[in-house]
């Protein structure tokens, strides 16, 4: 490899503008991902087999009488005439499907139980009945996507919106709660129970009278209605629900607080527009003061509505700094649970792809001591974040903010451990994070000493083994870096040093010079 090719190479990687761009596509990237993990604190469907949280209005214990009826004869009295045999028929086929364990919602659906019930939903005149069958349809679409299917195309979801504006308030709380397990099933299902009108008849179900597990079940549809992309929900009517979500927050109970942050997490996992909605409606200081809450269930949908503002514009990640972030980060780097490290880091990653100022807030906030404890003993994906925060601020920060972490947050030596990792991108993201280094060192005369203190932290090792690498452009990479920096010989040894001309070891006789006296400086 010439020299011509390894500098054209290099000057890929010395761009601000192009490492800035990469860092903005990368903060979206990362949003995707996590967005695909699991979350165990969130459930898209639910089944009603709680007695304790809803009995039937006849306060009769569900489970507790075991049903009677085989199949066949719950289906005939739920055919027949008479309306005490229809209740009869329908409250056994509605505890039938209450099982905890393995309710047979096919078996069910196959002798055509979904239209009875579906009828039995329009009785007015009888709302036990009506309960009892929207309980039912409540527990057969909180089964599979063809389960919940069979629901929908027999036609429920109008008639669970009319019962929104039902007088009885337990009728109106089980129409919500099928509407949730419609709504979680996907983004098809979503939009057929949003195009129904479902945001008017719930925004009118919440006020200060509101029972508290009304008000959960509500707060929950809300979050399933924010759900899912590819499409997004129809943002005018989502829109909608953003005030009362902001308001949410205030809350002081763990569920609540828990849904409606999932919720703001879903809508600012989007573009700015978006976002912007969500910061006018001042929800950001009432999201970065949950990040102190001693519940992971509400610190996790939290930071990640924090996290996904940040990816948002300058302004807005403003917003989050303005409101406190920075120190509520710094806290959450330390925490137990390495899922919340590995966010906060995140977090922190895309304040640093940000302007110089917003660089310096997190220097002052004391962020980069946690950062260098999470790249020295964190679990690998928190450290793979921690170094995307060195390596935006290697390519966004002043010359003075990027010899900080050299200097005073001694980030160097962990962050070149992480060449050893396991994982390409995060070996790229660490020699790009070098390769600005060294573009600075040059800058300020510094190149000597910085190919010294690599050397000596075990850098120059580490990247002559990865000039091996299975992975083309980590292998190129670090040969760029070795070419450029690290060799003092003529044109013919620099020929030697290409990946393609070695066999074995490769070996390196540059003079190591002394380490200057006052430490390393640039």
């Amino acid at each position: 490899m010439n020299r011509p090719e390894a500098n054209s190479r290099l000057s890929s990687y010395k761009s601000n503008s192009i490492n800035t761009q990469d860092s903005r596509v990368r903060r979206h990237e990362v949003t995707i991902e996590l967005r695909k993990s699991k979350k165990e604190d969130q459930m898209f469907k639910r089944r009603n087999i709680n007695d304790e949280d809803l009995t039937s209005p006849l306060k009769e214990p569900n489970g507790q009488s075991p049903v009677q009826l085989s199949v066949d004869e719950i289906v005939a009295a739920m055919n027949s005439e008479d309306s005490e045999r229809q209740f009869v028929g329908m409250q056994s086929a509605r505890k039938m499907l209450s099982r905890e364990r393995n309710p047979p919602i096919d078996l069910m659906i196959g002798h055509g139980i979904v239209p009875i019930c579906i009828r039995f939903l329009q009785n007015v005149a009888n709302p036990m009945l009506q309960f009892e069958a929207a309980w039912a349809l409540t527990n057969i679409a909180s089964g599979t996507s063809d389960q919940t299917r069979c629901v929908i195309e027999q036609d429920a979801v109008p008639h669970f919106i009319s019962l929104l504006t039902s007088k009885s308030i337990q009728l109106a709380e089980q129409a919500v709660w099928a509407l949730g397990n419609i709504a979680g099933d996907g983004p098809i299902a979503r939009d057929i129970v949003i195009n129904h009108g479902v945001i008017d008849g719930i925004l009118r179900l919440i006020n200060d009278e509101t029972p508290l597990s009304f008000l959960r079940n509500i707060v929950w549809l809300m979050s399933n209605l924010c759900r899912n992309k590819n499409p997004s929900p129809p943002f005018e009517q989502v829109k909608r629900l953003l005030p009362i979500l902001s308001h949410l927050l205030l809350s002081t109970d763990i569920q609540v607080l828990a849904d409606a942050c999932w919720a703001l997490s879903y809508v600012t996992d989007d573009d700015n527009n978006k976002i912007q909605a969500v910061v006018d409606t001042d929800a950001v200081p009432r999201l970065v003061n949950l990040l102190q809450m001693d519940e992971p269930s509400i610190i996790v949908p939290a930071l990640r509505s924090v996290g996904n503002i940040v990816t948002g514009t300058d302004q807005q990640t403003d917003v989050v700094i303005a409101s406190g972030g920075l120190p509520r980060l710094g806290l959450l780097l330390q925490h137990s649970k390495s899922n919340i490290v590995k966010e906060a880091a995140w977090t922190v990653s895309n304040i640093t792809a940000g302007n110089q100022k917003q660089i310096q807030a997190v220097i002052e906030a004391g962020i980069f001591n946690y950062i260098k404890q999470v790249l020295e003993n964190g679990d690998f994906k928190a450290q793979k974040e921690a170094a995307w925060a060195v390596t935006n601020t290697t390519t966004s920060g002043t010359p003075e903010q990027i010899v900080d972490l050299i200097e005073k947050y001694k980030i160097l030596k962990p962050f070149i451990d992480l060449l050893d990792a396991k994982d390409p991108r995060t070996i790229k993201v660490v020699q790009t994070g070098l390769l600005n280094l060294f573009n600075l060192a040059e800058k300020l005369g510094g190149t000597e000493n910085l190919c010294l203190m690599v050397e000596e932290m075990g850098g120059l090792d580490k990247l002559e083994a990865l000039q091996q690498h299975e992975n083309e452009e980590v292998y190129k990479k670090a040969y760029a870096i070795i070419d450029t920096y690290f060799n003092t010989g003529d044109e013919g040894a620099e020929q030697e040093l290409a990946p393609q001309e070695v066999n074995g070891a490769l070996e390196f006789n540059a003079t190591q010079p002394k380490a200057p006296e006052g430490g390393y400086t640039f």
